[in-house]
């Protein structure tokens, strides 16, 4: 396979002209759409803004990767078009972009990941972008990059990715590098290539790893790393950093290495890269922190322990909520047994309690662990053991009461960064102690210093979550005022922290048994996507022509409680579409708490209401949160004109 396998005429666009960051992007996705390389459009767009997202994917020098890899791809594929006057795309040099390629990569298969690598080492040539840029027509764009790949790769049957070495006199290699980027496409094989240039320009040997979608290529060995006189580490995702124990290693992000190899490759020449010392910790991933917010750490340590306690939670939850249900249609006394009066009942009940009590020390123990990597995890377990049981000093192996999500929270962040501090600390004890570190030293503080903190902080956590609880029971009608803030907080970004912040706030209040709060929770969540498939389908003259294709799509995503569909549009003209999209959700989340209904499962949309308590209320509570949505999406959006 070679790039021009992947690269259709109809999927090239020269001399195009974009507005903005966003009408590049559509127009790109509408040539993969025209080139029958997506089976999915709007989940296709959806992963492209998700990667937009984590930062931008322009390289500057006027290039921008767009890319995804996704089960929306049919077939792999690349789109490319030519801006002359250039488009904005956030570069980080700041210049427009001119020249933008767009990758398209199904969540299976590898064969292609080889030939994209290749077009991103091309592309880092300055004449042949240029030549690319001057081409007159698909075919001589096409002629061009099959030229260039034969130059550089040789014949078809000779192409293999290009191994990025350069042997020295004295047959070692100087200098080390692994690039890595969180899609494994473009970045990574860029950086490579800039690394590589560079190193030759400068007369200097380089070896390059590149961890991309398709692992690890060019492996760094034992030998090349013990004769080296550094490594430099340019990711933005975690890659296996033992094997540099000792050594001086540079660590920055991906985007460095395609903007700043020269700068790289002097830290490790001239002796500026600090000496690494590998201890099991957090240490060892690739540190992009230097472009995030202290709060922006905080909440991926905090999404780290909530992706990973969601699968408890969620099929835990609708266990429980099953063996309701049958001892509902077994007409069981709603009595103290309610939910485990019948064999079946039990079963499920039991089965779906194991899995949600593993909650808060899921949660605490991957907080822990992303902060402090392995050191981390077993205070975070404990913690958030200890959380659930309510350990005190009076009462070491629990109460009837339990700490709750507050203190799983706590017992997350308090232990991973103590971990993490003594980690630091313990790098000046001597060598010969290093192996007792892991399996002895960080176990026996970590555990000491977590159960200490949770017997003291316990009662006043369980006090707290018991003032929480008795208020929320005392709201009685004012609770709808609560279900038009969480429902219109699942609106506001979609995915984001806000609507995280209601999720996780309708889970805490599941383990409390608050389940009326969840319900509107989810509902809130269901309606933007409905909200937005109505509006397409009613109100056809509010939305473009590419926008009413991907629309029936969002009937699906919305009834399964996938607030995300409704991104691309929320995007596209967020002044219009999120106040519609809150509005609805708020309207929706009232409801459901003005007629009391409830939900136990986490999650799962239509497909769990039969474990809704007031159903059909439910359901009117949905559907009226979804019309208004769509009508207020009617009012504030203009109408759109056939060109636009």
């Amino acid at each position: 396979m070679r790039i021009i396998d992947l690269l259709a005429p109809e999927a090239i666009e020269l001399g195009a002209s974009a507005a903005s960051k966003s009408d590049a992007i559509d127009k790109l996705i509408g040539l993969h759409e025209a080139a029958g390389n997506l089976s999915d459009v709007a989940a296709y767009r959806e992963a492209i803004l998700a990667r937009e997202a984590t930062g931008t994917t322009a390289i500057g020098e006027g290039m921008a990767i767009p890319h995804a890899k996704t089960d929306a791809v049919a077939k792999p594929a690349l789109a490319a078009i030519t801006v002359p006057e250039g488009v904005d795309y956030d570069a980080p040099d700041g210049k427009d972009s001119t020249l933008l390629f767009m990758i398209a990569a199904p969540s299976d298969g590898e064969v292609h990941l080889e030939v994209l690598s290749r077009l991103m080492t091309m592309l880092m040539d300055l004449d042949f972008r240029e030549a690319l840029m001057g081409a007159g027509s698909a075919q001589e764009f096409l002629q061009l990059i099959d030229a260039k790949e034969r130059e550089k790769f040789g014949e078809p049957e000779e192409a293999t990715a290009p191994v990025v070495v350069k042997e020295a006199a004295d047959d070692r290699i100087r200098v080390l590098a692994v690039t890595a980027c969180p899609t494994g496409i473009a970045h990574t094989y860029m950086a490579a290539e800039a690394l590589d240039q560079q190193a030759k320009k400068m007369g200097v040997s380089i070896k390059v790893e590149t961890n991309g979608s398709g692992g690890a290529k060019n492996v760094l060995t034992a030998d090349e790393i013990a004769a080296c006189d550094g490594i430099i580490v340019a990711a933005d995702k975690n890659v296996s950093m033992a094997r540099f124990d000792g050594k001086p290693v540079y660590i920055t992000k991906v985007a460095n290495g395609i903007n700043k190899p020269e700068e790289l490759i002097n830290k490790v020449l001239n002796g500026e890269a600090p000496v690494y010392h590998h201890s099991g910790a957090a240490e060892s991933t690739a540190d992009a922190a230097e472009s995030e917010s202290a709060g922006r750490r905080v909440y991926k340590h905090l999404m780290e322990g909530v992706s990973h306690m969601l699968p408890f939670v969620v099929a835990g939850g609708i266990f429980i909520a099953l063996a309701f249900l049958i001892d509902t249609v077994m007409g069981a006394p709603q009595d103290g047994t309610f939910g485990s009066a019948t064999p079946v009942a039990a079963w499920f009940k039991g089965v779906g309690g194991i899995s949600f009590n593993f909650m808060l020390a899921i949660l605490a123990g991957y907080i822990g662990r992303s902060i402090a990597d392995r050191p981390g995890l077993l205070v975070g377990f404990v913690g958030g053991a200890m959380a659930a049981a309510g350990c005190t000093f009076a009462a070491p192996a629990g109460t009837e009461v339990s700490a709750g999500f507050l203190g799983a929270l706590l017992a997350g962040f308090a232990g991973g960064y103590f971990m993490k501090w003594i980690e630091h600390i313990c790098e000046h004890i001597p060598q010969a102690l290093d192996g007792m570190k892991p399996v002895l030293i960080f176990p026996l503080i970590g555990l000491a210093f977590i159960g200490l903190v949770m017997c003291a902080v316990n009662p006043a956590m369980i006090a707290l979550n018991q003032a929480i609880s008795d208020f929320l029971n005392s709201l009685g009608n004012a609770k709808i005022l609560l279900g038009i803030l969480l429902g219109g907080m699942m609106a506001i970004d979609m995915g984001g922290p806000i609507n995280k912040a209601a999720y996780l706030f309708g889970t805490a209040s599941i383990a409390n048994g608050d389940y009326d709060i969840m319900a509107a929770v989810m509902i809130g969540g269901m309606v933007p996507p409905l909200a937005i498939a109505l509006a397409c389908t009613f109100f056809k003259d509010r939305w473009t022509e590419t926008e009413l294709k991907s629309a029936p799509v969002n009937y699906i995503m919305g009834l399964s409680f996938i607030t995300e569909g409704a991104i691309p549009y929320a995007a596209a003209d967020p002044l219009r579409v999120i106040p519609a999209c809150v509005v609805g959700s708020a309207v929706a989340g009232a409801i459901s708490m003005a007629f009391g209904c409830t939900l136990m499962a986490p999650h799962g949309g239509i497909f769990v209401f039969a474990v809704v308590g007031n159903w059909p209320m439910y359901l009117v509570a949905l559907a009226v949160g979804a019309v208004v949505g769509a009508l207020m999406l009617r009012i504030l959006k203009k109408k759109v004109s056939k060109e636009g």
